[in-house]
Protein backbone atom coordinates (compact mmCIF):
# COMPACT_ATOMS: atom_id res chain seq x y z
CA UNK A 1 0.00 0.00 0.00
CA UNK A 2 1.30 3.42 -0.97
CA UNK A 3 0.78 6.57 1.10
CA UNK A 4 1.04 9.91 -0.69
CA UNK A 5 0.52 13.48 0.46
CA UNK A 6 0.67 15.56 -2.73
CA UNK A 7 -1.59 15.78 -5.73
CA UNK A 8 1.37 15.58 -8.10
CA UNK A 9 2.45 12.16 -6.81
CA UNK A 10 -1.16 10.99 -6.62
CA UNK A 11 -1.86 11.90 -10.23
CA UNK A 12 1.38 10.36 -11.43
CA UNK A 13 0.51 7.02 -9.87
CA UNK A 14 -3.10 7.07 -11.08
CA UNK A 15 -2.01 8.03 -14.57
CA UNK A 16 0.37 5.04 -14.60
CA UNK A 17 -2.38 2.70 -13.43
CA UNK A 18 -4.82 3.98 -16.04
CA UNK A 19 -2.23 3.51 -18.77
CA UNK A 20 -2.09 -0.13 -17.66
CA UNK A 21 -5.86 -0.49 -17.94
CA UNK A 22 -6.59 -0.40 -14.22
CA UNK A 23 -10.01 0.71 -12.96
CA UNK A 24 -9.76 3.27 -10.13
CA UNK A 25 -12.18 3.26 -7.19
CA UNK A 26 -12.18 6.15 -4.69
CA UNK A 27 -13.29 5.90 -1.04
CA UNK A 28 -13.23 9.39 0.52
CA UNK A 29 -12.97 9.50 4.34
CA UNK A 30 -12.11 11.90 7.15
CA UNK A 31 -10.18 9.21 9.00
CA UNK A 32 -10.83 7.75 12.47
CA UNK A 33 -11.89 4.67 10.56
CA UNK A 34 -14.39 2.14 11.87
CA UNK A 35 -16.21 -0.91 10.53
CA UNK A 36 -18.46 1.29 8.39
CA UNK A 37 -15.50 2.74 6.50
CA UNK A 38 -13.89 -0.65 6.06
CA UNK A 39 -17.11 -2.00 4.56
CA UNK A 40 -16.79 0.74 1.93
CA UNK A 41 -13.24 -0.40 1.15
CA UNK A 42 -14.36 -4.01 0.94
CA UNK A 43 -17.13 -3.04 -1.49
CA UNK A 44 -14.70 -0.87 -3.47
CA UNK A 45 -12.51 -3.89 -4.13
CA UNK A 46 -15.43 -5.47 -6.02
CA UNK A 47 -15.85 -2.37 -8.22
CA UNK A 48 -12.40 -2.02 -9.74
CA UNK A 49 -8.78 -3.09 -9.66
CA UNK A 50 -7.16 -0.25 -7.65
CA UNK A 51 -8.67 1.21 -4.47
CA UNK A 52 -7.68 4.74 -3.49
CA UNK A 53 -8.71 6.00 -0.03
CA UNK A 54 -8.43 9.61 1.02
CA UNK A 55 -8.02 10.67 4.64
CA UNK A 56 -8.70 14.38 4.93
CA UNK A 57 -10.45 16.28 7.71
CA UNK A 58 -12.30 18.87 5.65
CA UNK A 59 -12.44 22.09 7.65
CA UNK A 60 -15.24 23.49 5.47
CA UNK A 61 -17.64 20.86 6.87
CA UNK A 62 -17.39 22.21 10.41
CA UNK A 63 -19.52 25.15 11.50
CA UNK A 64 -17.96 25.32 14.98
CA UNK A 65 -14.25 25.53 15.78
CA UNK A 66 -14.65 23.31 18.83
CA UNK A 67 -16.10 20.51 16.70
CA UNK A 68 -13.14 20.69 14.33
CA UNK A 69 -10.66 20.67 17.21
CA UNK A 70 -12.40 17.74 18.89
CA UNK A 71 -12.75 15.58 15.78
CA UNK A 72 -10.78 12.38 16.49
CA UNK A 73 -7.65 11.84 14.42
CA UNK A 74 -6.04 8.39 14.38
CA UNK A 75 -3.69 8.26 11.36
CA UNK A 76 -1.50 5.37 12.53
CA UNK A 77 -4.48 3.13 13.27
CA UNK A 78 -6.18 4.20 10.02
CA UNK A 79 -3.20 3.25 7.88
CA UNK A 80 -2.93 -0.12 9.60
CA UNK A 81 -6.64 -0.80 9.03
CA UNK A 82 -6.45 0.19 5.36
CA UNK A 83 -3.42 -2.01 4.78
CA UNK A 84 -5.29 -4.92 6.32
CA UNK A 85 -8.30 -4.08 4.10
CA UNK A 86 -5.97 -4.19 1.06
CA UNK A 87 -6.32 -0.62 -0.14
CA UNK A 88 -3.79 0.17 -2.83
CA UNK A 89 -3.12 3.84 -2.11
CA UNK A 90 -3.93 6.29 0.69
CA UNK A 91 -4.03 10.01 -0.07
CA UNK A 92 -3.34 12.05 3.11
CA UNK A 93 -2.98 15.69 2.05
CA UNK A 94 -2.70 18.81 4.18
CA UNK A 95 -5.41 21.48 3.94
CA UNK A 96 -3.20 23.74 1.82
CA UNK A 97 -2.64 20.98 -0.72
CA UNK A 98 -6.35 20.31 -1.26
CA UNK A 99 -7.45 23.94 -1.28
CA UNK A 100 -4.58 25.34 -3.29
CA UNK A 101 -5.89 27.60 -6.05
CA UNK A 102 -4.23 25.36 -8.65
CA UNK A 103 -6.67 22.62 -7.69
CA UNK A 104 -9.77 24.81 -7.76
CA UNK A 105 -12.70 23.23 -9.58
CA UNK A 106 -14.87 25.75 -11.41
CA UNK A 107 -18.25 24.16 -10.90
CA UNK A 108 -20.32 27.32 -11.56
CA UNK A 109 -23.33 25.51 -10.14
CA UNK A 110 -26.19 27.26 -8.34
CA UNK A 111 -26.65 26.10 -4.77
CA UNK A 112 -29.25 23.36 -4.64
CA UNK A 113 -32.20 23.98 -2.26
CA UNK A 114 -31.44 20.65 -0.59
CA UNK A 115 -28.28 22.21 0.89
CA UNK A 116 -30.52 24.24 3.23
CA UNK A 117 -32.82 21.42 4.32
CA UNK A 118 -32.62 18.62 6.89
CA UNK A 119 -29.03 18.62 8.15
CA UNK A 120 -28.32 21.71 6.05
CA UNK A 121 -30.87 23.70 8.06
CA UNK A 122 -28.96 23.06 11.27
CA UNK A 123 -25.42 23.06 9.85
CA UNK A 124 -25.13 26.14 7.61
CA UNK A 125 -22.53 25.72 4.87
CA UNK A 126 -22.00 22.02 5.63
CA UNK A 127 -23.04 20.72 2.23
CA UNK A 128 -21.25 23.55 0.44
CA UNK A 129 -18.13 22.21 2.14
CA UNK A 130 -18.98 18.67 1.08
CA UNK A 131 -19.44 19.69 -2.55
CA UNK A 132 -16.22 21.74 -2.52
CA UNK A 133 -14.02 18.93 -1.24
CA UNK A 134 -15.65 16.07 -3.16
CA UNK A 135 -15.42 17.99 -6.44
CA UNK A 136 -11.70 18.54 -5.79
CA UNK A 137 -11.11 14.91 -4.80
CA UNK A 138 -12.86 13.75 -7.96
CA UNK A 139 -10.70 16.12 -10.01
CA UNK A 140 -7.50 14.97 -8.28
CA UNK A 141 -8.10 11.22 -8.41
CA UNK A 142 -10.08 10.91 -11.66
CA UNK A 143 -11.87 7.76 -10.42
CA UNK A 144 -14.05 5.45 -12.46
CA UNK A 145 -16.11 4.67 -9.36
CA UNK A 146 -16.59 6.38 -5.98
CA UNK A 147 -18.05 4.61 -2.94
CA UNK A 148 -20.17 6.23 -0.23
CA UNK A 149 -22.21 4.91 2.67
CA UNK A 150 -25.97 5.24 3.05
CA UNK A 151 -25.63 6.48 6.63
CA UNK A 152 -24.92 10.01 5.38
CA UNK A 153 -27.88 9.75 3.05
CA UNK A 154 -28.41 13.44 2.32
CA UNK A 155 -24.73 13.73 1.44
CA UNK A 156 -25.10 10.73 -0.89
CA UNK A 157 -28.03 12.32 -2.76
CA UNK A 158 -26.20 15.65 -3.08
CA UNK A 159 -23.06 13.95 -4.45
CA UNK A 160 -25.13 12.07 -7.02
CA UNK A 161 -26.59 15.42 -8.08
CA UNK A 162 -23.09 16.91 -8.28
CA UNK A 163 -21.92 14.13 -10.61
CA UNK A 164 -24.96 14.60 -12.86
CA UNK A 165 -24.68 18.38 -12.91
CA UNK A 166 -20.98 18.34 -13.79
CA UNK A 167 -21.44 15.58 -16.37
CA UNK A 168 -18.76 13.43 -14.71
CA UNK A 169 -18.30 9.85 -15.86
CA UNK A 170 -18.06 8.51 -12.32
CA UNK A 171 -20.31 5.74 -11.08
CA UNK A 172 -21.48 6.31 -7.52
CA UNK A 173 -21.78 3.12 -5.49
CA UNK A 174 -23.70 3.19 -2.21
CA UNK A 175 -23.19 0.75 0.66
CA UNK A 176 -25.79 0.01 3.36
CA UNK A 177 -25.19 1.46 6.81
CA UNK A 178 -23.03 -0.75 9.02
CA UNK A 179 -24.33 -1.20 12.57
CA UNK A 180 -23.38 -2.45 16.00
CA UNK A 181 -25.22 -5.55 17.22
CA UNK A 182 -27.83 -3.34 18.96
CA UNK A 183 -28.55 -1.34 15.80
CA UNK A 184 -26.50 1.81 16.44
CA UNK A 185 -24.89 3.00 13.22
CA UNK A 186 -21.10 3.07 13.31
CA UNK A 187 -19.87 6.67 13.56
CA UNK A 188 -16.75 8.45 14.73
CA UNK A 189 -19.01 10.63 16.86
CA UNK A 190 -20.16 7.65 18.92
CA UNK A 191 -16.97 8.18 20.93
CA UNK A 192 -18.65 11.26 22.47
CA UNK A 193 -21.29 9.08 24.18
CA UNK A 194 -20.92 8.11 27.83
CA UNK A 195 -22.06 4.68 28.99
CA UNK A 196 -25.67 5.64 29.74
CA UNK A 197 -26.00 7.56 26.46
CA UNK A 198 -24.47 4.65 24.54
CA UNK A 199 -27.13 2.36 25.99
CA UNK A 200 -29.86 4.76 24.86
CA UNK A 201 -28.45 5.63 21.42
CA UNK A 202 -29.92 2.62 19.51
CA UNK A 203 -33.39 4.01 20.27
CA UNK A 204 -32.95 6.44 17.37
CA UNK A 205 -32.69 3.64 14.82
CA UNK A 206 -35.49 1.72 16.52
CA UNK A 207 -37.84 4.69 16.09
CA UNK A 208 -37.02 4.92 12.38
CA UNK A 209 -37.57 1.19 11.93
CA UNK A 210 -40.93 1.52 13.68
CA UNK A 211 -41.91 4.35 11.33
CA UNK A 212 -40.86 2.28 8.34
CA UNK A 213 -42.99 -0.62 9.49
CA UNK A 214 -46.00 1.66 9.79
CA UNK A 215 -45.42 3.03 6.29
CA UNK A 216 -45.12 -0.51 4.93
CA UNK A 217 -48.40 -1.35 6.68
CA UNK A 218 -50.15 1.46 4.79
CA UNK A 219 -49.83 4.50 7.07
CA UNK A 220 -49.62 7.66 4.96
CA UNK A 221 -50.09 10.37 7.59
CA UNK A 222 -46.42 11.25 7.35
CA UNK A 223 -46.56 14.47 9.37
CA UNK A 224 -48.17 12.62 12.26
CA UNK A 225 -45.57 9.85 12.15
CA UNK A 226 -42.78 12.46 12.19
CA UNK A 227 -44.32 14.35 15.11
CA UNK A 228 -44.96 11.23 17.18
CA UNK A 229 -41.43 9.91 16.66
CA UNK A 230 -39.88 13.26 17.61
CA UNK A 231 -42.00 13.36 20.76
CA UNK A 232 -40.94 9.85 21.77
CA UNK A 233 -37.29 10.70 21.21
CA UNK A 234 -37.62 13.79 23.40
CA UNK A 235 -39.25 11.76 26.16
CA UNK A 236 -36.40 9.24 25.94
CA UNK A 237 -33.76 11.95 26.45
CA UNK A 238 -32.78 12.94 22.91
CA UNK A 239 -32.89 16.47 21.52
CA UNK A 240 -34.12 15.86 17.96
CA UNK A 241 -33.41 18.40 15.24
CA UNK A 242 -35.69 16.72 12.74
CA UNK A 243 -37.49 13.53 11.86
CA UNK A 244 -38.55 13.58 8.22
CA UNK A 245 -40.09 11.28 5.63
CA UNK A 246 -38.82 12.07 2.13
CA UNK A 247 -38.67 10.77 -1.41
CA UNK A 248 -35.54 8.62 -1.29
CA UNK A 249 -34.38 9.56 -4.79
CA UNK A 250 -34.68 13.36 -4.50
CA UNK A 251 -35.25 14.04 -0.77
CA UNK A 252 -38.24 16.14 -1.70
CA UNK A 253 -41.29 15.83 0.55
CA UNK A 254 -42.80 12.36 0.27
CA UNK A 255 -46.33 12.21 -1.08
CA UNK A 256 -48.94 9.47 -1.15
CA UNK A 257 -47.71 8.26 -4.54
CA UNK A 258 -44.03 8.11 -3.56
CA UNK A 259 -42.91 4.47 -3.72
CA UNK A 260 -39.32 4.79 -2.44
CA UNK A 261 -39.15 6.42 0.98
CA UNK A 262 -36.25 7.68 3.11
CA UNK A 263 -37.02 8.20 6.79
CA UNK A 264 -34.30 10.42 8.21
CA UNK A 265 -33.47 11.88 11.60
CA UNK A 266 -30.83 13.88 13.41
CA UNK A 267 -30.77 14.16 17.18
CA UNK A 268 -28.37 15.24 19.90
CA UNK A 269 -27.59 12.88 22.73
CA UNK A 270 -25.25 14.63 25.11
CA UNK A 271 -22.30 15.90 23.06
CA UNK A 272 -22.98 13.55 20.15
CA UNK A 273 -25.06 14.56 17.15
CA UNK A 274 -26.45 11.29 15.77
CA UNK A 275 -27.92 10.87 12.30
CA UNK A 276 -29.58 7.82 10.83
CA UNK A 277 -32.07 6.73 8.19
CA UNK A 278 -34.21 3.85 7.04
CA UNK A 279 -35.12 3.20 3.39
CA UNK A 280 -38.49 1.72 2.52
CA UNK A 281 -39.81 0.53 -0.84
CA UNK A 282 -43.60 0.54 -1.10
CA UNK A 283 -44.93 -2.13 -3.45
Amino acid sequence: MQTVTTVAVLRRQISLWKSQGERIVLVPTMGNLHAGHLALVEHARTCGSKVVCSIFVNTLQFDREEDLAAYPRTPREDLSALQHARADLVFMPEHEEVYSERHHVHTNLPEHPLHQQLCGQFRPGFFDGIVAVVARLFHMTDPDVAVFGEKDYQQLVIIKQLVRNLGLEIRIEQVPTQREDDGLAFSSRNAYLDDSQRALAPRLYAELVNMGQQVEAGERSYARLERQAADRLKQAGFHPEYVSIRDADTLEEARRGTDFIAILAAAWLGKARLIDNVLVRIS
